[in-house]
């Protein structure tokens, strides 16, 4: 399948530092992806997002639209966004710098995908990894790489409302390349933080984690509700989310998932949360995209129904 989103600019830059040539290319079409892809496409350069599912390709590019509807950017500053299946792309990773994976947080299938980017794309192309919960080290453990040197992580959280992006090497990066992918995502509209070492949870999510998990099992033993802690944590810290809201956000789903991640690489984190997640997921809760988690939604756009 192929289909595009056209801007009024051809994306065409000069090989440099700081205007890499070629195009970013997005492998997974979901929450994260579409994201990436406005992200990417903002300042005029093309972004080739790929997914197996077809209607998820088609609600990414209409999500893109949406975005772009509501920015405040200049006219004609936008870059073509084409969508394709995964069998086109070693011919889409031709034409690519920069390519991003942002398929599910299952192990396997990211290691899975990364072998295969870095058999089918040319060695320019960089190759990064989303994962929320793996960095990219720990993704690399047993794969047999032609250039394990071009890898990294480059996570972001909830773009454009949430800009930060974290961007981690391995002991075999090219640290010139981390040097360029910040630079790139500053032009494009990321606030781009450096982890310097390797970090299970990168800066922002070893914080996160302790909040979710402390929630969750306040939650579990019946201290609070889940309305009370949103409104205490509103109330103390002035954000404009409590961690029950943004759970709901993420997707409890992949809450489940990165809780469990953190379960298996360090000693002592607490089975209740954990338990009392896939309670929720049991009965078809998962947040925002179903309709219903800790709150009842309206839509997909995460308005809460009163």
């Amino acid at each position: 399948m192929n289909g595009n989103m056209n801007g009024n600019m051809n994306g065409n830059m000069n090989g440099d530092r700081h205007h890499p040539e070629g195009s970013v290319v997005i492998i997974g079409a979901g929450t994260q992806g579409r994201r990436l892809a406005y992200m990417w496409s903002r300042r005029g350069g093309p972004v080739s997002l790929i997914d197996l599912q077809e209607q998820q390709l088609k609600d990414g590019l209409k999500y893109v639209q949406k975005l772009r509807t509501e920015a405040n950017d200049l006219p004609g500053s936008w870059g073509e966004v084409r969508i394709s299946h995964p069998s086109s792309l070693g011919s889409v990773l031709k034409d690519a710098w920069l390519v991003i994976e942002c398929v599910p947080e299952r192990l396997p299938l990211k290691q899975e995908v990364i072998t295969q980017i870095d058999y089918l794309a040319p060695e320019k192309v960089v190759i990064a990894s989303n994962s929320s919960s793996y960095g990219i080290g720990e993704i690399l453990v047993g794969l047999n790489l032609k250039h394990k040197n071009r890898v990294l992580s480059a996570h972001c959280y909830w773009p454009p409302e949430t800009t930060a992006i974290e961007i981690m090497g391995h002991d075999e990066t090219d640290e010139s390349l981390i040097s360029l992918v910040l630079d790139q995502c500053r032009v494009h509209g990321f606030s781009p933080f450096h982890v310097r070492q390797n970090s299970i949870g990168y800066i922002y999510n070893r914080i996160w984690a302790a909040i979710k998990r402390e929630t969750l099992l306040a939650l579990s033993e019946g201290v609070c509700t889940p309305q009370e802690v949103d409104a205490i944590f509103k109330d103390v810290l002035k954000s404009p989310k409590g961690p029950c809201e943004m759970m709901d956000v993420v997707g409890l789903d992949v809450v489940l998932d990165i809780e469990n991640h953190y379960a298996n690489t360090r000693s002592g984190v607490p089975i209740e949360p954990r338990d009392y997640l896939r309670k929720m997921i049991k009965k078809g809760g998962l947040g925002v995209k179903s309709g219903h988690g800790f709150y009842d939604y309206k839509d997909t756009d995460g308005e809460i129904r009163s």
